[in-house]
């Protein structure tokens, strides 16, 4: 359906017409193509408008519906050039469907545009994209019609031509009483789904009687009960044209979805409606119709294509089948030769000698060889030349010969095996395959094939192509995903008037056809416009006066644009006539005057073959646009002999020498020089040119555009060779080593072996400039030094010597990002370049071997800062290169400090020892470092962040206070602040926040970071009477984690990283807590009640055992309960769970306990610091459920959020999917949106 989105649109009536130039002209202005032989016009797919298109032409091959349309004047329907005026009443769509039609009959273009009439309908470009059903748009169309007819002569040209009505009908069994109802219809909907064709359907509609009995019985209005019935349907009334649309899509209840029915289903050519008419007493002619018009849907319910066969009823189109046009060409072939026509062709040669083979096929060879003996002359002297090979002139005819399956032999099809014709001279006489002038002008009679009859001529009509079918390939869409959509039968009594056969013009109103007429004279003004643009070339002619012959080839003595002369000229045209142009431009030129083919060559301008043949066609000499032709004498140019042809073409050669010194002073030097060769020059006279005192010439093997590995020597038996021969092309490098060279090389081997390098190339390119980014490619072996290849590249880049001073070399990275810049007394070893590596020319200064060039960024952000360059000295301190730094990015202060970027690009180990070198710490050219901003702390001191714990008061005791305050740290990491589903005795706002930082050494305690952190702003309020009245934990994502519990150890012992921070909580009592003492909470539960007591701290001393026996001991010790009578549990916040640990009935045996025994703080349990313990008393409580109604709400939380993730993942995967169908160019279903054409008011 969207196969012609991009065919452009070529109306030519209400768009602006092609513009006049003499150059070829873009596609897209391009006149539209005039119509095919069969004289019809297709219409223009906008994308998905192939259904529009199948009814418009359903409508146009009507011709009752297209006169009755063409009978209304401007005077009921208005204008077009009136829609614009207020109070005028405009009827668009009839317009612009009276104007597409004249188009499609008279209007000389392969297709038309329906953009006008859509337009008229109200659609934008995305109604023009979606697809729609053809069906709907029947109805829908016809109503808008209806409505913009009202009040004109046409108000009943819909009801008039397709308007039927059904009459159904309801027949008492007891009283005889019929009830009826009528119904109207434009066209009629039958099942295809369990049915064989249209006349079954049709029965089972108007003649099955449908019987109410049983326990479906019927109110009969006039016995006023419940009787038996029986209903049936029947035709009441018939149009002139009947439309049926069949219901080829349903919906399967199982699979809740939509399908398309490609069963088979016949429907014939002609069909009698008597047997489903009410009315049967009249002629069988008023019950006779004739199929006219098939739509036919290829594709599935969600989307597809229309196209539409169409009976051509009064004669308009031009019906020839491609095997009709090869039989009527055969008889052609055949009356010419009878009639005495000299010249065979060698089809008909062909085929008579197939003819009388008896086998079926015969092998190529075999029948070039026949050919051979029959005629005495092969196939390449008689038939090459014009017809070029025999393979491939057979191939070229598949619609007579076919071959095997390997094409090794040859046959004739059975249709083209005709009686075999023998000339008097034995000459086989049958036709030259040429092609039928038929014309698409309706003047000219069009050829019909011998057995057709009239008005039977079918074409399939699918947007823009038009092409002849036969009647019976109506059937090959009975059935399958190409099937028959909707049907259109005329009555048989519908005849159309002699004078309608074959003439479009019929009925059309003399303004239409006075537009369509001027409309064709425009096109054809167009045609010849484009054809000449398009056949028109450029040539480039340069004036013998205008140049000089120097050096090998032509240069202008002027400049290039004051040397040519620009002629535009028709390819058709001859050489004469352009010989004639170019005497015409030069009215001073005396002499003869030759015209050369030229081209510009690296060594200048080069002169080919002469032009001669004044009667060829520019065409037929193969001049194409943009040549370019020397305009000469032949003979000289400026008193100097020039020689021509491909075998005197000039190269340029790259001439490299050894120096006798280096100015860099490291590696090998060479001179490079550039010089002209004829390439017919001989080795010899150029070795004699470069080295006059002998010497030894090597060409690199790996060519100019290649990195360069090895160079060959040429060798004596070489000498006599060309320089073309040898391979030497323009841009080739040649190195020449003079007699005291030549012990770097083997002769023997032909290699250069002495060298422990290779000569290559390097490009550079210009970075310099911002117009135009220049590259060139500079010679280097890994010695030459950088300073060398600047100097080089500035010359070939054509840049100011200036420029060497205040520019460097950086290599260019794979993502064209610019590297640290090559110190310039480096070699391309010591730089670690690799040969044909890139390289930019920019601005700056390099640095020297004792400099560092570093990027740096302010903050972590890359996406907020752009990356900066600087050049600092590897001696320098971090303090200095943080001062240059500042300066730079324009920053002040001393709160900054500079960091490294680690392996994932973010900000990394910081740079605390000022004082040091660069170097000292490794800092390397090229390295990134961070601009942070924040002061470090001195060396040996860490920067810790402290958080403290506010109390708050909820009717607890105050060590209840104090020690539940771990489940107000739990809360902060499970319920967010300000959630209301958080007990009220949680206040996660007020107990954490952030006290501080603090600056202390490594080698301090954790009591003197205690007493540094009493030193705090927010700490002056609390009253702590010692350091061990605090608790000290480490914080793991806002919760505590390990905790510091002796007092007396160093903070370095305690591992805490550069990134810790503390929580400081407040006691009640002094705590030192040993190594080997566990510190839990353990909380009651309320009996009777989802809910805890306060949590209270528990020590629990695990050096002997930590086993879940003796944590029962010890929680019920603490509690002063008998151990059978709790229950205990370990909460785990993070999944809202409770896991009990052990029961009571699990006692382990004296004999069992020798065993070691699984600890509780390995799996499952992991039981550490601050872990929750929750305990039941039995005695009060003997429900097993730990949980908590918080629990139950966190829970379902954790569950949405899991459903949340999985929709996403669901999500991000479909969206995948949807992203790889696209790839995969897939097409998706599109939301079905209601078809609708907007209509003014008439009434």
């Amino acid at each position: 359906m969207f196969g012609d989105l991009f065919e452009e649109d070529f109306s030519f009536i209400s768009n602006d017409r092609c513009g006049k130039g003499k150059k070829s002209k873009p596609r897209d202005s391009e006149p539209p193509a005039p119509r095919d032989f069969t004289n019809l016009s297709g219409i223009k797919n906008q994308g998905g408008t192939c259904y529009l298109n199948s009814l418009l032409q359903t409508l146009l091959f009507t011709p009752e519906f297209r006169e009755a349309l063409f009978s209304l004047g401007p005077e009921e329907l208005g204008t077009l050039g009136d829609s614009n005026k207020p109070d005028t009443k405009v009827r668009i769509i009839p317009l612009q469907l009276q104007r597409l039609f004249a188009q499609l009959l008279l209007l000389d273009q392969q297709a038309a545009s329906t953009t006008d009439l859509t337009e008229s309908f109200g659609w934008n470009s995305h109604e023009e994209m979606r697809q729609h059903d053809v069906q709907e748009l029947n109805r829908i169309l016809f109503s808008a019609l209806e409505t913009s007819l009202v009040g004109t002569s046409g108000h009943d040209l819909i009801n008039r031509l397709y308007h039927g009505i059904v009459v159904n009908q309801i027949v008492c069994k007891e009283c005889k009483n019929i009830s009826e109802r009528q119904e109207d219809f434009l066209d009629l909907t039958v099942a295809v789904k369990g049915v064989a064709g249209l006349e079954e359907a049709l029965w089972n509609m108007y003649v099955e009687e449908e019987y109410f009995e049983n326990e479906n019985l019927y109110r009969c209005g006039a016995c006023d009960k419940l009787v038996e019935a029986s209903k049936s349907a029947k035709l009441r009334k018939l149009p002139p044209f009947l439309t049926i649309s069949l219901l080829r899509f349903n919906f399967d209840f199982e699979k809740c979805e939509r399908y398309k029915e490609t069963s088979c289903y016949t429907f014939p050519i002609q069909i009698n409606l008597r047997p489903f008419c009410e009315q049967t007493e009249m002629d069988d002619s008023e019950y006779m119709y004739e199929l006219f018009s098939v739509i036919i849907h290829k594709g599935g319910c969600y989307g597809g294509h229309y196209h539409v066969y169409i009976r051509d009823v009064d004669e308009l189109g031009n019906w020839q089948l491609q095997e009709e046009e090869d039989r009527l060409i055969e008889d052609k072939a055949l009356r010419d030769t009878e009639n005495g026509e000299e010249e065979e062709h060698p089809l008909a040669v062909l085929k008579g000698i197939l003819s009388e083979e008896e086998s079926k096929q015969i092998p190529v060879d075999q029948l070039g060889q026949k050919l051979l003996e029959k005629k005495g002359v092969s196939w390449n002297k008689k038939y090459r030349k014009q017809h070029g090979a025999l393979r491939k002139f057979l191939q070229n005819h598949p619609q007579i010969f076919h071959f095997s399956p390997d094409e090794n032999k040859v046959g004739l099809k059975e249709k083209h095996k005709l009686p075999f014709k023998s000339h008097s001279q034995g000459q086989d006489l049958l036709s030259p395959p040429q092609k039928n002038d038929l014309q698409w002008n309706s003047e000219k009679s069009p050829m019909r094939p011998r057995d057709s009859s009239v008005g039977c001529h079918w074409f399939d009509l699918n947007d823009s192509k038009v092409q002849p079918i036969k009647e019976k390939d109506i059937e090959k869409q009975f059935q399958g995903k190409e099937s028959a959509y909707m049907l259109f039968y005329r009555k048989s009594q519908l005849k159309r008037p002699p004078e309608a056969r074959g003439n479009p013009r019929y009925q059309i109103p003399e303004h239409l056809l006075n537009e369509m007429n001027a409309a064709n004279t425009e096109l054809q003004k167009e045609r010849a416009e484009c054809d000449s643009a398009n056949n028109g070339i450029d040539l480039h002619l340069h004036l013998s006066s205008c140049y000089k012959f120097h050096n090998g080839a032509l240069h202008p003595s002027l400049t290039w644009k004051e040397s040519v002369v620009d002629l535009t000229i028709d390819r058709r045209k001859t050489l004469g006539e352009l010989r004639q142009s170019v005497f015409q431009i030069l009215e001073s030129w005396e002499g003869d005057m030759i015209l050369s083919i030229a081209k510009p060559l690296p060594a200048g301008l080069h002169l080919y073959h002469i032009l001669d043949g004044d009667e060829l066609t520019l065409d037929g000499i193969g001049l194409a646009d943009g040549a370019d032709i020397f305009v000469w004498n032949g003979k000289e140019v400026g008193g100097t002999k020039v020689m021509t042809g491909p075998d005197h073409e000039p190269v340029v050669v790259n001439v490299l020498h050894l120096a006798e010194y280096n100015e860099g002073g490291k590696g090998q030097h060479f001179t490079e020089s550039q010089h002209v060769f004829s390439c017919s020059t001989k080795l010899g006279d150029l070795r004699r040119a470069l080295a006059p005192s002998g010497g030894i010439i090597l060409k690199n093997s790996s060519g100019p555009d290649k990195e360069a590995k090895n160079w060959e020597v040429f060798l004596e038996e070489d000498m006599k060779e060309t320089v073309k021969s040898v391979g030497l092309t323009d841009g080739c490098s040649v190195l020449i080593l003079d007699s005291h060279d030549q012990s770097f090389v083997n002769v023997s081997s032909g290699n250069l072996t002495a060298f422990t390098y290779d000569i290559s190339w390097l490009q550079v390119k210009n970075f310099c400039t911002t117009d135009e980014e220049k590259q060139v490619k500079i010679t280097a072996t890994i010695e030459t030094v950088m300073s060398d290849i600047k100097m080089k590249a500035i010359r070939e880049l054509q840049l100011e010597e200036e420029l060497a001073n205040d520019s460097c070399l950086r290599p260019v990275s794979a993502n064209g990002k610019l590297l640290s810049p090559v110190p310039e007394d480096y070699t391309v070893k010591e730089a670690e370049l690799k040969m044909g590596s890139l390289l930019g020319l920019c601005h700056g200064k390099a640095p020297t071997s004792t400099q560092l060039f570093l990027y740096f960024i302010v903050g972590s952000d890359q996406n907020a800062s752009s990356e900066m360059e600087i050049v600092v000295e590897e001696t320098a301190s971090v303090k200095e290169c943080l001062n240059l730094m500042l300066e730079k990015a324009g920053l002040s202060g001393d709160n900054w400090h500079l960091r490294r970027i680690d392996w994932c690009y973010e900000a990394g180990e910081a740079l605390s020892q000022e004082d040091a070198t660069l170097k000292e710490l490794n800092v390397c050219k090229g390295d990134t470092l961070v601009l942070t901003e924040g002061k470090l702390p001195p060396k040996g001191f860490l920067k810790i962040p402290i958080w403290w714990f506010k109390f708050s008061s909820h009717g607890g005791k105050a060590h209840d206070q104090v020690s539940g305050l771990t489940c107000k740290m739990d809360a902060l990491q499970l319920c967010p602040a300000g959630s209301e589903d958080l007990p009220e005795c949680i206040h996660t706002d007020e107990d954490l926040c952030y006290a501080g930082s603090i600056e202390i050494a490594g080698e301090a305690s954790v009591e003197d970071l205690k007493m540094q952190v009493l030193t705090l702003p927010c700490f002056q309020e609390q009253i702590v009477p010692l350091p061990s009245f605090l608790r000290a934990w480490t914080m793991d994502s806002k919760r505590p984690g390990k905790l510091l519990r002796n007092n007396k150890q160093h903070l370095n012992e305690c591992k805490l990283g550069a990134r810790v921070e503390i929580c400081i909580e407040p006691l009640q009592k002094e705590e030192n807590l040993g190594p080997h003492e566990l510190l839990l909470r353990v909380q009651m539960s309320i009996p009777g009640e989802r809910d805890y007591h306060d949590p209270m701290d528990l020590v629990w001393d695990v050096s002997k055992e930590c086993t879940a026996w003796a944590l029962r001991q010890r929680v019920a010790s603490h509690y002063c309960l008998p151990v059978d009578k709790i229950e205990i549990a370990k909460y785990f916040p993070e999944r809202f769970e409770w896991l009990p640990i052990s029961s009571w009935t699990q006692q382990i045996s004296k004999r069992k306990r020798k065993k070691k025994q699984e600890s509780l703080q390995s799996a499952p349990y992991h039981l550490k610091d601050g872990d929750i313990i929750g305990v039941k008393n039995l005695l009060l409580d003997d429900t097993k459920d730990f949980s908590t109604v918080r629990d139950d709400v966190g829970k379902e939380k954790q569950r949405q959020l899991a459903l949340e993730k999985k929709k996403s993942r669901k999500a991000e995967r479909l969206q995948d999917h949807i992203v790889t169908e696209e790839k995969q160019n897939i097409k998706h279903r599109k939301p079905e949106v209601a078809l609708s054409i907007n209509v003014g008011i008439f009434r």
